[in-house]
């Protein structure tokens, strides 16, 4: 019963809770003016506490950590998976720039220019902590977790990955709806290897890749953004 009540609490967290908070987030003015620092120390504090539930729930209450994708892979895989999958995501984000520059597509939200790392500094903290973290946390959190107990409740692999990718754009409602739509579609696309090969590394290699270069290449070197250093 309790065991029950902890899922369901921490699925309601991320379907309703993590999207609502980004919703509101978003709105928030005072946000704008808070060095960029300090909004990754934020955003890494967040979601090490979300993991940390997760990890929790998994441990205390099942299924277990095997069963939501953290078992062994052949680096032969891994190293396939995750290039493939970061290969195609960042071609599909560097059409969207191109869109964007030609005036087809929206332009990305001011929140997610002021989270664009502008020294060296924040380059490598956007890099070396901001980047792994949204990878083995968010892949815990929405493929592993989220994934692992929509499949049992929907008996449906198929939605919940629709249902599990849908949650993972509306955490990014700070993005703006475009911004929600293109991380639902890579939610999606991430959850592949988690259905073919059980294991939740491919994808946590492909998110740190795809992170990292467009936090300190793609995004700083195509984008406008706020010139406010940390």
């Amino acid at each position: 019963m309790i065991a029950g009540l902890a899922k369901s609490l921490l699925m309601s967290i991320l379907v309703v809770g993590v999207p609502v908070l980004s919703h509101l987030t978003a709105r928030r003015i005072e946000l704008r003016l808070i060095p960029r620092i300090d909004l990754y120390v934020s955003a890494i504090l967040s979601q090490w506490l979300l993991a940390s539930m997760a990890a929790a729930v998994v441990w205390l209450a099942g299924p277990g950590f095997r069963a939501i994708g953290f078992q062994r892979t052949p680096a032969s895989d891994l190293a396939a998976w995750a290039a493939g999958l970061a290969a195609v995501s960042l071609a599909a984000l560097g059409l969207v720039i191109v869109l964007e520059r030609l005036g087809l597509w929206p332009e990305e939200s001011d929140l997610v220019q002021i989270l664009l790392p502008a020294t060296r500094v924040e380059k490598i903290m956007a890099v070396g902590v901001v980047a792994p973290t949204a990878a083995i946390c968010e892949e815990l959190l929405y493929r592993g977790f989220l994934f692992s107990q929509l499949s049992q409740w929907l008996d449906s692999p198929p939605w919940a990955l629709v249902v599990s990718a849908a949650a993972f754009g509306l955490a990014h409602a700070y993005q703006g709806w475009h911004g929600m739509v293109r991380t639902a579609l890579l939610g999606a696309l991430l959850t592949i290897p988690v259905i073919r090969l059980g294991s939740l590394y491919p994808s946590m290699a492909a998110h740190f890749l795809i992170d990292a270069v467009a936090l300190a290449w793609l995004g700083p070197r195509f984008l406008k953004q706020d010139q406010r250093t940390g």
